[in-house]
């Protein structure tokens, strides 16, 4: 797949700092990679809150869950690229 074909999706909420953070990482990586992203509020799902309240910030690729609570930039990219 190339990147592009791939989906990031943030679930964070508002006022949160790690956040904040993890979509800047997010924003920098897609828009270099040109990877579509997406950002959820934990509060706008019950499933959402049951699943990640505790590890917010949440990225996931394609849907399935990639890193919590910060985003590392290189790990982010190998897997968008790999």
């Amino acid at each position: 797949m190339a990147p592009r074909d791939h989906t990031i999706t943030l679930i964070g909420k508002p006022g949160c700092h790690l956040c904040d953070d993890a979509r800047a990482v997010i924003r920098r990586v897609a828009g270099e990679l040109g990877v579509p992203w997406e950002e959820r509020d934990v509060n706008a799902s019950e499933a959402d809150r049951e699943a990640y309240w505790e590890m917010i910030p949440v990225t996931l690729i394609d849907g399935v869950q990639h890193d919590f609570w910060r985003v590392d930039e290189t790990r982010l990219r190998a897997a968008l690229t790999a």
